[in-house]
């Protein structure tokens, strides 16, 4: 094996493949929708070169730009606060020794980022419902429930909220499987000497399992990050961005309004 890492000609051919593949469907269309983001063109016509007016005109002319860009945002910080945290502890929980149950509750955790987005999105969207679901619970109660999807008041709309939250909820199960992969990599010998040593449960969380998954956290930061300015399916199938452009996202802003292949907002979630 180290005869074959050693051999350049080796490594050019067994790379040269998926270097191709990503060339032919990752970099170039990117490289080309960079390029048309400062023409103007219609699909069939020769494009025109016009510089940064499309990028100027995105968020001068376009006033759901701004709203999209600040969601899309909070979407970001949102997940990454509650995702990460959530997730870690309850990795931590569970790869603590002498759990009962704990496949069970790993397979109930991680359920929900296996079930389509879709799905998921008609279920809240029956539970947040202002007639039936939650309100109808507190109705009973004596207790008027709030517009969860379709209350627009607010810099940060109380939709986005229930929508962040449901987004929480799916896929707070794959930041738990990156952290146990990392927490079950951790020698036991550490613990046993901190034991020793009369730290406790606590410390040895912190002076012990948060510096040595560092490098999973980051490789989970940053899966978060890139999966929450992609954020669509959820937006789409519970508010379709509203009501007024309220909920809308980058995603869900560039699908529903600038359907221009050489639109600047095209490539706005690459610098993002």
């Amino acid at each position: 094996m180290d005869k074959v890492l050693r051999n350049k000609r080796a490594i050019f051919i067994f790379t040269a493949p998926a270097a191709l593949l990503f060339l032919a469907i990752m970099l170039i269309p990117i490289i080309c929708a960079v390029g048309l983001s400062f023409c103007d063109w219609n699909s069939i016509g020769v494009p025109k070169f016009i510089g940064l007016k499309n990028f100027v005109e995105m968020f001068t002319a376009d006033s759901v730009m701004l709203t999209a860009v600040k969601n899309s945002l909070f979407i970001v910080v949102f997940s990454l606060i509650t995702q990460q945290t959530i997730g870690l502890l309850i990795a931590a929980v569970l790869s603590t020794k002498g759990t009962k149950c704990r496949n069970f509750f790993k397979n109930v955790y991680y359920l929900p980022c296996v079930i389509s987005s879709a799905a998921l999105a008609l279920l809240f969207s029956f539970l947040f419902n202002p007639n039936i679901g939650i309100n109808a619970l507190l109705a009973k109660a004596g207790i008027k429930g709030p517009m969860w999807l379709m209350d627009a008041s607010g810099f940060i709309p109380l939709g986005m909220w229930v929508i962040g939250g449901v987004a929480a909820w799916q896929y707070m199960g794959s930041s738990m499987m990156l952290y146990m992969a990392a927490i079950a990599g951790i020698s036991d010998s550490y613990y046993e000497a901190a034991e020793i040593d009369g730290a406790g449960k606590l410390q040895q969380f912190r002076h012990i399992t948060l510096p040595l998954i560092k490098p999973m956290a980051k490789i989970s930061i940053t899966m978060s990050c890139i999966g929450s300015l992609k954020f669509f399916d959820l937006i789409y199938n519970m508010t379709k961005g509203g009501p007024s452009h309220k909920t809308e996202v980058l995603a869900s802003h560039l699908y529903n309004q600038y359907q221009n292949v050489c639109s600047s907002s095209s490539i706005v979630p690459f610098p993002l």
